[in-house]
């Protein structure tokens, strides 16, 4: 399971304290993620989306959530060359969706209902059905009838473990699987590799 989310934890509590935390707000500090410098924040990098106490529980493996939850319905992607069963976003994609579905204003958080509504290409909209799928599960047996996947269980990415250990969640591929949602590695598009030669892409497409 990737481990990003949990090591976040450590910090949450001094980030939301101080304005600015140690490592994960290192790596958010000046990135399309953060809202520090907007005045609805309140001068605090990770209080948007986190906060130690009294966080929102319904979605599962919500870590320490502070923002607002979509409530919308998706058309999700579809093909008839998938082998994957995807249903509606979940889990850590539900809370990107969050934001980026536009149907829930940037500023939703602690309680209050904001007004600031993400904007440009950062809108997703709610029809997904262009974009790449999340929330399926990606293991053994689905890279086996698509054959056209590298086994997440046993082929490694440039990251330096397992496709399931770096980039999958519950074993399930989601939006930070792809995303790097805290910016920790600095790439463009807030990527988890860089897509220099479709890199990213061929870690689990086998062309």
């Amino acid at each position: 399971m990737k481990t990003k989310w949990l090591f976040g934890l450590i910090s949450f509590g001094a980030c939301l304290v101080i304005g600015v935390g140690p490592a994960m707000a290192a790596g958010i500090a000046g990135s399309d993620h953060d809202f520090s410098g907007s005045s609805w924040s309140g001068g605090k990098i990770c209080a948007p989306c986190h906060t130690p106490h009294d966080a929102n529980t319904s979605v599962s493996g919500a870590p320490l959530w502070n923002h607002a939850v979509s409530v919308a319905t998706y058309t999700v992607y579809s093909s008839t060359t998938l082998n994957a069963s995807v249903g509606q976003p979940s889990g850590t994609s539900k809370l990107c969706l969050s934001c980026h579905d536009g149907t829930v204003a940037i500023d939703s958080f602690g309680g209050a209902t904001g007004t600031n509504m993400i904007t440009g290409d950062s809108n997703l909209g709610t029809d997904l059905s262009g974009s790449h799928p999340v929330s399926f599960t990606y293991n053994s047996a689905l890279a086996t009838d698509d054959g056209g996947l590298f086994d997440p269980a046993t082929d490694t990415t440039s990251l330096g473990g397992t496709i399931d250990e770096d980039l999958l969640i519950g074993s399930k591929l989601e939006c930070a699987s792809c995303h790097d949602v805290h910016d920790e590695l600095g790439n463009e598009k807030l990527l988890q590799i860089n897509n220099v030669s479709s890199a990213l892409c061929l870690t689990c497409h086998d062309m």
